[in-house]
Parts: C-alpha cells; sequence; structure tokens
C-alpha cells in the first residue's frame, strides 16, 4: 500500500470515529429556562474531603488539608448557602457518608441536593466492581439522608448509571448548557449538566498539586476569581441562547471554606442577587426541567 493510501485510510477511520464520538451527544438548540429565568446559577460543591488525597497517596499535611473541609469548610459553605436562601448541590462520595455524617445529614435537611461523587473518588477500571462502586454510594447516601440521589459528578459509565436509576451527570463540557450523552451504541441517554474548569476554585486556589513543579502550583487572590466568575455570570445572563443562560460553579469544601474566600462568594452572590430573573437551583432542579420539557430523541425522532 502506497503512502498515500495508507494516509487516507488512516485520515477515514478518524473521520469515522468522529462521526460516531459526535453521535453520542445531543444538544438541546430549543433550550429554555423556566418562565422569567434569564439564567439558571448551580452552586455545586465537590464534599471530597481527604478522599482524593488518600487515592493519590498524599502526605499527612495534604490529608489534613482535606480534613478542614470536613470540620469547617462545608459549614462555612452551608451556612453562606442558607444566608442567600440558596439550595446547592453536594456532591458526595459515599465514604463521606462514614467519615462527616453530621455534615451530610445537615446539608440535606437544609433542603440542599446531596448527590453522587463516586465511592471513594475513584472510578474502577473493572465493570462489576463500578456497578459495585455506585451501588455502595447510592445505598449509603440514601441510607443517610432519607432521599436516593439521582445525579452523579464523575466518569462513571453511562450505561451503569442509567441502569442505577440515575437521570443526570455533571461532569464535562462539551457545551456549555445542558445536554444528553449516550453510549458507545447511542443508547442509554444520559443528561449532562455541564462545568468547566475555569469556574472551579480548584483550578486557582489549591497549592496541592504533588509532585508537581512550581508552575503547576495555584494560588490566586479571590478579587481577581470573583471578577473573573462575575464576568462569566454576565456573559451567560445577556446571551441567553436563546432562552436563558446557565454557570455552574464547582466548590470545593477544603477550598473554599477558607473564610476570606467565603467573603468573596458572598459579595459574588450578592452581585448575581442585584439582577432580575436568577434561578438559584440544584442540579437536580434543571434537570428535571429538561427532561420534561426537551426529552431526549430517539433515532433522531422526538
Amino acid at each position: 500500500m502506497s503512502g498515500v493510501a495508507e494516509l487516507s485510510r488512516e485520515i477515514a477511520a478518524l473521520e469515522a470515529q468522529a462521526v460516531a464520538y459526535g453521535g453520542r451527544y445531543e444538544f438541546l438548540s430549543d433550550f429554555a429556562l423556566p418562565d422569567d429565568c434569564k439564567i439558571a446559577v448551580n452552586f455545586t460543591c465537590d464534599f471530597d474531603a481527604m478522599l482524593l488525597r488518600r487515592v493519590l497517596n498524599e502526605t499527612p499535611m495534604q490529608f489534613a488539608r482535606g480534613e478542614f473541609g470536613g470540620r469547617v469548610g462545608i459549614w462555612r459553605l452551608l451556612e453562606l448557602f442558607d444566608s442567600h436562601d440558596i439550595k446547592a448541590t453536594i456532591f458526595t462520595p459515599g465514604r463521606i457518608c462514614e467519615l462527616y455524617p453530621k455534615a451530610v445529614r445537615a446539608a440535606a435537611e437544609g433542603g440542599h441536593e446531596v448527590a453522587d461523587h463516586m465511592w471513594e473518588h475513584r472510578v474502577p477500571k473493572e465493570p462489576g466492581l463500578e456497578r459495585d462502586h455506585i451501588a455502595k454510594s447510592t445505598a449509603a447516601l440514601t441510607a443517610l439522608t432519607g432521599k436516593r440521589p439521582v445525579g452523579s459528578r464523575s466518569r462513571h459509565n453511562v450505561t451503569a448509571l442509567t441502569e442505577a436509576g440515575y437521570i443526570y451527570s455533571s461532569h464535562g463540557s462539551a457545551h456549555h448548557l445542558p445536554h444528553y450523552i449516550s453510549d458507545a451504541d447511542g443508547a442509554n441517554a444520559l443528561l449532562n449538566i455541564p462545568f468547566h474548569f475555569a469556574i472551579d476554585d480548584a483550578m486557582f486556589f489549591s497549592f496541592a498539586w504533588q509532585g508537581s513543579g512550581n508552575t503547576a502550583q495555584r494560588i490566586t487572590e479571590p478579587g481577581r476569581i470573583e471578577e473573573m466568575w462575575w464576568a462569566a455570570f454576565e456573559q451567560q445572563y445577556r446571551q441567553q441562547y436563546p432562552g436563558g443562560g446557565y454557570l455552574n460553579i464547582c466548590l470545593h469544601p477544603f477550598v473554599s471554606g477558607r473564610a476570606l474566600r467565603i467573603d468573596m462568594l458572598d459579595r459574588l452572590i450578592t452581585r448575581m442577587k442585584s439582577k432580575p430573573g436568577v434561578w438559584f437551583s440544584t442540579c437536580e432542579d434543571v434537570a428535571r426541567h429538561c427532561l420534561d420539557a426537551f426529552p431526549p430523541t430517539v433515532d433522531g425522532e422526538a
């Protein structure tokens, strides 16, 4: 086979893969929020505390940073949300129910959504073990809060999540609005509530990346992030694509639970509340609205 023929074959294969991958996504061209809403804002917390530190086998000092999130940070964030009458989504690993049950229970009793964030902040490669982790996390969260979780922030397989009864995931940013993603054969469409790392506190405030050089370490003044996130909010508020904007703010209790960052978030929320038509919703609220108003299509037909 000539070099040109081989190259053409490789390009054709790549094009076929791209088409197949793109076919897994369904974007909502007619997306619209409920009446009088100009933007939906989800405040989400990844309440993993020290679990990721354990998975990465980090040092005791890093474990302590995670523990701060469970002992102090989560309580400060819940107090902040409650002071603004905002219901947040707390993405919680199942093992956190063993480590910080009072905090998880308090979040649920306060009307916040408690959703899945894996069993121990990792997704096993083995399909059977992955399903076991989903079942364990679901059971732990249900037993502690009295309500079965319906959403997950994870890389869990779409099929495994839908089979376990989940109605949405919140991971990845293939689009700036909620959208559907299916498994490899186009079945089991699952709504994805997107977030982006530009609106993730760990990208700016987490001086914690073990084994990385100084250039990879991140510590930023809160005022700079306040203005960045305010600009992101204003852009979505202004654009309204065409039936409303969307913003998912990803926080970590061990990161944003620090006092100076709580103050920054308080200022940011106050600014957002000054605008009419802001829907401070949980991810479940947004998911159920989309599923009711814009259900996924089958074979291209509604």
